[in-house]
C-alpha cells in the first residue's frame, strides 16, 4: 500500500489504497475514483497480436503460477492502448469450447498491476482462480497488464510516461475501454456477452464503463461483478484509510467496556498482541508511563475520550486535514487521487447501468467498507434494477480473504466468493 500515514503506526498497520494494500516494502499501489466523463479523443486502437498458444497451462507464465488451468486453452495477446504503450494480456477459454463465448474481463485494483494481480510476498494473485473458475462455467475470460507494467510480479517498466500519465485515473478507464473492444472483436467472444469483474478500484471504473457504454465505444455489458465496492467518494474512503481506522481500532479493541473512553488500563491491555510499531505509535497518543498521557486528557478526569481527545491528536499526526496533499504521498499520487475524484463513485454510475449486477464485500474491509457497498446496491435497487445481489461476508477483508481486520493478510480470493461469482455467472450465461 502506500504510506499515507506518519510514523510507525501507518507502516504496521497496513497503509492501502482502492484495490489492494502492501506494506512499505512493497510496490507502491495508488487510489481511484472520478466524477465527470472526459472521454472522447484518444482511445487506443485494440488491435490484437497473438503471440502463442497454450494449452493447460504448460508454459514458463504458467509455472509461476498456481495450478487449475487444465482443460484451459490460453492465448497469449496484446492490445494497443495507444499513446506508446502495446500491454500483454491473456485470453483463456475452454479447450473444446467451439462457436463464440461469453467472456469476462477482469478489472484490477489500484496500483501498478499485473494482469494475474499478483499480491505481495508471494500470496496468491486475486485474478487467476477467478479467472480459472469462469472457464469451467464455460466462459472465455481476459486478463491484461496494466499500462506500464511489463510482466508478471508485477515487472515494471521505466518509462514515467507511462507508470504515471497525465489524468490517470481517466488513462485506466480508456485502457479498459481498449480492452473490451478487443474482446468483442475476438472471433472466440459473443460481443454480446461481456461481463465486467472489477476489484476496488476496478469496481468504479467498471461501473464507469457500464454507465456509458457509448461514451467509451464499447458494447453495453452483459453484466457487472464486483468486489471491494467503491461506493462512497475517494475523500471519505481514504479518510477512513488513513485516520477513521485508528478510532475504530480504540473502539473495538481497546475499550473493553464500550463507554468511548480509555482508562489506562484499558489502553495498556490495548497494547497486547499489537506490533511492535503500532502499539509505539498508539502509546504516543495514549499513555505516559502507567497513566493516561496528560497532552491527550484534555479535560484531567484520567481517560481519553477516543473521538473527542484521542481524535484531534490523531487528526494532526495523520495530517488528514491537509488532504490530498499528505506529507507522505508522492505528487503521482496526489494527482491520482485528484483525478480519479472527477469521476462518478459506483452509487452514482452503476445505477444507470439497468443490467445484472453482483456485489461482493468483506465485513472486515477497512478500505472499501461493506456500508460503501450497500449504499451502491441501494442506489441500484432505486433505479428500478430488479437483478441485483450483495453479499457481505462475515470475517473477510479487502483481498476477499478470510483475514484479521486491522491486521489483514493477502490471500487470493475465498472458496465462498469464488463459488459465488461462478454461480452467478452460470445463471447469467
Amino acid at each position: 500500500m502506500i504510506g499515507v500515514l506518519t510514523g510507525s503506526i501507518a507502516a504496521a498497520a497496513g497503509n492501502s489504497v482502492l484495490g489492494m494494500t502492501t506494506t512499505k516494502n512493497h510496490r507502491k499501489l495508488t487510489i481511484g475514483l472520478t466524477t465527470a466523463a472526459i472521454l472522447a479523443a484518444g482511445v487506443g486502437v485494440a488491435n490484437a497480436d497473438v503471440s502463442e498458444t497454450l494449452t493447460g497451462g504448460t508454459s514458463a507464465l504458467a509455472a509461476a503460477q498456481p495450478s487449475g488451468w487444465d482443460g484451459i486453452t490460453r492465448e497469449r495477446v496484446r492490445i494497443d492502448f495507444g499513446k506508446g504503450w502495446v500491454t500483454d494480456a491473456e485470453l483463456t477459454y475452454p479447450s473444446g469450447a467451439r462457436g463464440r463465448l461469453p467472456v469476462v474481463v477482469f478489472l484490477h485494483g489500484s496500483g501498478h498491476n499485473d494482469m494475474n494481480q499478483t499480491l505481495p510476498e508471494g500470496k496468491g494473485a486475486t485474478f487467476v482462480p477467478l479467472a480459472q473458475a469462469a472457464s469451467r462455467e464455460g466462459f472465455a475470460t481476459l486478463r491484461f497488464n496494466k499500462r506500464g507494467v511489463t510482466g508478471i510480479g508485477p515487472v515494471e517498466s521505466t518509462d514515467p510516461a507511462q507508470l504515471n500519465p497525465e489524468n490517470p485515473y481517466r488513462q485506466i478507464q480508456l485502457d479498459a475501454a481498449s480492452v473490451v473492444r478487443f474482446a468483442g472483436q475476438s472471433s472466440r467472444v459473443d460481443p454480446s456477452k461481456i461481463f465486467l469483474l472489477g476489484h476496488s478500484e476496478g469496481t468504479n471504473v467498471a461501473a464507469n464503463l457500464a454507465a456509458d457504454p457509448k461514451r467509451f465505444g464499447i458494447p453495453k455489458p452483459a453484466g457487472v461483478v464486483q468486489m471491494g465496492v467503491v461506493g462512497l467518494p475517494i475523500r471519505e474512503l481514504l479518510t477512513l484509510q488513513i485516520f477513521g481506522r485508528l478510532l475504530l481500532q480504540m473502539h473495538d479493541e481497546f475499550d473493553v467496556d464500550g463507554d468511548g473512553r480509555l482508562t489506562a488500563a484499558e489502553a495498556t491491555n490495548g497494547l497486547v498482541g499489537q506490533p511492535k510499531e503500532v502499539a509505539d505509535q498508539f502509546r504516543s497518543v495514549l499513555l505516559d508511563g502507567r497513566k493516561v498521557k496528560a497532552a491527550t486528557d484534555r479535560n484531567r478526569d484520567g481517560r481519553i475520550a477516543i473521538d473527542a481527545e484521542a481524535g484531534p491528536v490523531l487528526r494532526e499526526v495523520t495530517h488528514i486535514d491537509d488532504y490530498p496533499n499528505l506529507p507522505d504521498l508522492d505528487q503521482p499520487t496526489i494527482d491520482y487521487a485528484t483525478d480519479f475524484a472527477r469521476f462518478p463513485t459506483v452509487s452514482q454510475a452503476l445505477p444507470k447501468f439497468g443490467g445484472p449486477t453482483l456485489m461482493l464485500n468483506g465485513e472486515n474491509d477497512i478500505q472499501t467498507p461493506a456500508r460503501a457497498a450497500l449504499v451502491a446496491d441501494a442506489a441500484v435497487a432505486a433505479a428500478g434494477n430488479k437483478d441485483h445481489k450483495i453479499v457481505i461476508y462475515p470475517g473477510m477483508a479487502h483481498t476477499m480473504n478470510i483475514t484479521p481486520k486491522f491486521r489483514p493478510e493477502f490471500g487470493d480470493p475465498d472458496k465462498q466468493v469464488v463459488t459465488e461469482i461462478q454461480g452467478w455467472l452460470k445463471a447469467h450465461r
